[in-house]
């Protein structure tokens, strides 16, 4: 397949990836050709080794490579009963050295196009294998059930090469790859934990935190609010941006929750450092309803991070949906929250490099076409890399949006 273009199945110019300060982004990344078809509708398997190829093929614009991956976040079309480790043994394969990107797979019940069964999106530096002058890798074993698969390779719990910390995300699971007993708050509290001893192998800690994106059940603020403080315990402030969103599956069934960060740190004569970095806080961008250490945007190395904007009230933290129910206008309305942030920094929305968003949907192109023309409206120029991740439902019925991204700084 070489490095033949492929595209999405819409009309208008899109940028495939994109480069915020020493990293390249790629979005939405699927089985599709040049017309932008997909090759082998509804065969997940299929669709992996076209899916890779097309990563392979927009990060080689940015001169990157597949072994320039860092981390790989794929959303798997499943209801959470698919065996999540052939998933990740099919797509390890594609990947000749070790250690193994930070990869994540989240299933999902629905894809933005007709026969797509999966989308990837990765983030990439180059030369990080040969050159990085701190690397530092957190690895652990497959479950012995499912180990033949992955011929002795280990996966990566935690990776640092030079400043940039990935940690995929994690379920609560034993040793066997069965659900440790717990609800979601008992849940959280093993998987932060468990993330904080992989930060401090890496040299870190929550502190670094630059970005951290979640999961859970529910369509309730009860549901998200008791999960919500046990994840912000393990921060102070000001802490990481943030993007939690509801699941409608997990696997392996009985998991509660799944969380990921990302981070940055630096390093001095021998020495681990803290990067600080800017923070803005528009006074019309929400608040969250109850006390947390997040912040809304924030900008380090030439990146700017901004956390999942949902069509919230403005300058309010009691949990208005502004506009309810009302996809578009909400689109439009979360947009110019996330074009406030970025004008704190003297950008605008034309310097996204990546944006991820979650919306609800019934499952149909229709939804997904009539989003992208609404995103075409707020971002001048061609779109960026986008990842577009439809939902049955997302935190309330009234709330039917959340976006997030990574702008140039």
């Amino acid at each position: 397949m070489g490095n033949a273009i492929w595209k999405w199945p819409i009309s208008g110019p899109q940028h495939l990836a994109g480069t915020a300060g020493r990293f390249s982004f790629v979005g939405g990344a699927g089985d599709f050709d040049a017309k932008g078809k997909i090759r082998h509708p509804d065969d997940l398997l299929a669709q992996i080794p076209g899916t890779i190829a097309n990563i392979a093929a927009a990060l080689a614009v940015e001169g990157c490579g597949l072994a320039d991956i860092l981390r790989l976040k794929v959303f798997y079309k499943s209801d959470g009963s698919r065996d999540e480790w052939e998933v990740l043994a099919a797509l390890a394969k594609h990947f000749e050295r070790d250690p193994l990107p930070g990869i994540t797979l989240h299933p999902v019940p629905l894809q933005p196009f007709a026969g797509q069964a999966l989308q990837a999106q990765a983030i990439a530096t180059r030369g990080w294998r040969d050159h990085a002058t701190d690397f530092r890798v957190v690895t652990g074993e497959v479950p012995a059930k499912h180990r033949a698969r992955f011929g002795g390779r280990k996966i990566t719990l935690g990776l640092r090469a030079n400043e940039f910390v990935v940690v995929p995300a994690r379920t609560a699971i034993d040793e066997e790859g069965n659900p440790m007993p717990g609800d979601g708050v008992a849940h959280s509290r093993i998987i932060m934990s468990r993330h904080e001893e992989t930060l401090k192998a890496l040299g870190a800690s929550f502190q670094d935190a630059i970005k951290m994106e979640g999961y859970y059940f529910g369509i309730t603020t009860e549901a998200w609010a008791d999960m919500a403080r046990m994840r912000g315990s393990f921060f102070r402030e000001p802490g990481p941006v943030a993007t939690v969103v509801p699941c409608h599956g997990l696997y392996p069934k009985g998991a509660q929750t799944k969380i990921e960060v990302m981070g940055m740190r630096e390093s001095w004569n021998g020495f681990d450092k803290y990067i600080p970095r800017e923070d803005r806080w528009p006074r019309r961008v929400w608040d969250w309803q109850i006390p947390l250490p997040y912040r809304q945007a924030i900008r380090l190395r030439d990146m700017i991070w901004l956390g999942g904007q949902v069509p919230s009230a403005p300058d309010s933290n009691k949990g208005v949906t502004v506009l309810p129910g009302q996809f578009l206008p909400q689109t439009q309305f979360t947009m110019s929250l996330i074009e406030d942030l970025l004008r704190a920094f003297d950008r605008t929305a034309s310097d996204l490099k990546l944006v991820i968003a979650y919306f609800t949907s019934a499952g149909t192109e229709a939804e997904t076409q009539a989003f992208i023309d609404m995103l075409r409206t707020c971002i001048p120029g061609p779109l960026p890399p986008l990842t577009l991740v439809p939902q049955p439902h997302m935190h309330t019925k009234d709330m039917t949006v959340e976006i997030w991204g990574v702008a140039r700084g």
